[in-house]
């Protein structure tokens, strides 16, 4: 059967509540936006011109409709959005600095995204579909744990490429060690990896960029996207290395931009139609430097996926460099 979605991503679709200013009294305000790292990674996909349907679990409440709502909005298929009454909508209230670096406080305790279950799958989206794609937040939690895992089990076994995402979240694990050991096993599912340089030495246990990334290659990812903020992306693809510089622009909120530079890479990847290994240095290059591109726009806006681009405007930025 001939692949009829370019990605598949399964995990969390949430809440974010961004600052919004001060109210009269002084009180911090908070914008009500929609995010969820594996749902943000499709809106950019899909605004560059993917095909894409989500899987995952929201409450049977205000948020969860109004997020099935923002993903039929962006021409993401929520046949894999299923709706629970044991548990609310995840909601993560985001906090930033002067500098527009955020930290979260998570309300999931329980969160509907991690009830999600076996049963719960929608194998029809998983055995056509080019790209899958997963983060660790649904390997924090069981049963979200056992149904991810098999989710990409079988997608795997169906041929598609897997595309991992190991979100640090540290309040939503038990300990450090079990996050490293669970991380570490999403690893070894994968063929494309985006990780942050802190979640690379996390997951490795070295810090030597070069190092760290044999390390983790030997895990099983073919592709290794490292980000490093205002520094851009260091990749390590065979015997390939180098960093891809970003650019320098105003950061409002950073909520979203790694979702959104691995969007847009994924596409990219699906726009060539080749094997990862086939796909040449130069080439690789050229994704980062869109991806690049995509999250300093996204960076420049509050919220997770209403700041994610078009691709025309991606392409319009670029073009005025």
């Amino acid at each position: 059967m001939e692949k009829i979605l370019d990605i598949v991503a399964l995990g969390e679709i949430l809440i974010d509540f961004t600052p919004y200013g001060n109210s009269d009294r002084g009180n911090t305000l908070f914008e009500q936006n929609p995010g969820g790292a594996p749902a943000n990674l499709l809106v950019a996909a899909t605004r560059f011109g993917a095909n894409t349907s989500f899987i995952g679990k929201v409450g049977q409440d205000q948020f969860g409709h109004h997020l099935k709502e923002v993903l039929e909005d962006t021409n993401i298929d929520t046949s894999g959005l299923v709706f629970t009454k044991d548990a609310n909508t995840t909601l993560v209230f985001v906090h930033l600095d002067d500098e527009g670096e955020r930290t979260f406080s998570f309300y999931r305790k329980p969160g509907a995204d991690f009830l999600l279950e076996v049963g719960d799958l929608n194998k029809g989206l998983l055995s056509s579909t080019k790209v899958f794609h997963f983060g660790s937040l649904s390997l924090t939690n069981e049963p979200a744990r056992s149904a991810s895992l098999q989710a990409v089990q079988y997608a795997k076994d169906s041929g598609a490429i897997i595309s991992y995402d190991p979100n640090w979240r540290p309040g939503l694990w038990d300990s450090k060690e079990d996050a490293i050991g669970w991380m570490r096993t999403g690893a070894r599912y994968a063929d494309i990896i985006k990780v942050s340089d802190e979640e690379l030495s996390l997951i490795t246990g070295e810090n030597d960029i070069k190092s760290a990334c044999e390390l983790l290659k030997d895990m099983g990812p073919q592709i290794i996207l490292v980000t490093l903020g205002e520094e851009g992306c260091y990749y390590s693809v065979g015997k390939d290395q180098a960093i891809v510089p970003s650019y320098k622009v105003a950061v409002v909120d950073s909520t979203g931009a790694g979702d959104s530079f691995f969007g847009s890479f994924l596409y990219q990847v699906i726009e060539t139609g080749k094997e990862l290994k086939d796909i040449s240095k130069d080439e690789i290059e050229t994704f980062i430097a869109i991806s690049n591109a995509t999250a300093a726009l996204c960076i420049q806006k509050k919220g997770a996926i209403p700041a994610i681009p078009l691709r025309k405007d991606v392409e319009g930025f670029m073009a005025k460099l």
